[in-house]
C-alpha cells in the first residue's frame, strides 16, 4: 500500500482535467466545434457549482477534445481515489508483511508519504514505474471495437459486473457519483501531499481536532 504514495507524484499535472466538465459516449466522433454551453447538461454537471469550467478548457473545443478532457479526469480520479486509499491505510499502521527486497528490508520500515520514495530501493522504483507504464500502455485504456459505453469505461469486452443490467438513469447516476468521487480525491490527494511538506502534517484535521497526526 506504501507503493500507492507514488502514484500521487502524477497529480500535480492534473490540475487541467479537474474541472466540472461532462462526458461524451465515444472519444471518434467528429470533429465539429462546439461552445462550452454544449455540455452544460450532461453527467458532471451538477449542483452546487453545475457546469464549470474556469481555465476555459472548453471553449471552442470539438468533440473530440471534450472526450480526451473526460477521459483524463476520469483516469486521474481513479487513481487519487486509489492514492487516498493507500495513504490513509499505511498512515493507520497497516504494511504489508515481508521484505521489499533480498537485503530484508521490511515494508513496515518504510516511511508514509513522500520520505517513502528516498527509502524504497532503487530498483523497486523501477519496478514500480515499468507496471504502471504497462497498465498504462495495455490495460487501463478504452479499445475501439470492444463495446465500450462511455469515454473511461475500460471494460473493453471483459468484464461487467452487472453494469449492462443498471437501467440508464442508474448507470448516470453512479457515473456522476465516480466523477464527483475521484474529484474530491483528487483535490484530497493534493491536500495531504501539501500539508506533509509544509510542516510535516499530513492529516491537519486530526491535529485540529485533538486526535493527534495519524488517522
Amino acid at each position: 500500500m506504501k507503493l500507492s504514495i507514488l502514484t500521487t507524484a502524477t497529480l500535480a499535472a492534473t490540475a487541467s482535467a479537474f474541472t466540472s466538465i461532462t462526458p461524451l459516449t465515444q472519444m471518434n466522433q467528429q470533429h465539429t466545434t462546439l461552445s462550452a454551453s454544449s455540455f452544460s447538461n450532461e453527467i458532471g454537471s451538477q449542483p452546487p457549482l453545475g457546469f464549470w469550467d474556469p481555465l476555459g478548457l472548453l471553449d471552442d473545443a470539438d468533440q473530440e477534445r471534450f472526450d480526451r478532457l473526460r477521459y483524463v479526469e476520469i483516469k486521474h480520479g481513479r487513481i487519487a481515489m486509489l492514492a487516498c486509499a493507500g495513504h490513509i491505510t499505511v498512515a493507520s499502521g497497516y504494511h504489508l508483511s515481508g521484505a521489499i527486497d533480498k537485503a530484508g528490508t521490511s515494508f513496515e520500515s518504510i516511511p508514509n508519504g513522500w520520505a517513502a520514495l528516498s527509502a524504497i530501493p532503487q530498483s523497486g522504483l523501477l519496478q514500480i514505474l515499468a507496471f504502471v507504464g504497462f497498465l498504462e500502455l495495455f490495460v487501463m485504456k478504452d479499445i475501439e471495437g470492444t463495446g465500450n459505453a462511455f469515454v473511461g469505461d475500460f471494460r473493453n469486452g471483459f468484464i461487467d459486473f452487472g453494469w449492462d443490467n443498471l437501467s440508464p438513469e442508474e448507470q448516470a447516476k453512479k457515473r456522476g457519483i465516480e466523477l464527483n468521487n475521484g474529484r474530491a480525491a483528487q483535490m484530497g490527494i493534493l491536500a495531504l501531499m501539501v500539508h506533509e511538506q509544509l510542516n510535516g502534517e499530513p492529516y491537519v484535521i486530526n491535529t485540529l481536532l485533538g486526535y493527534g497526526g495519524s488517522p
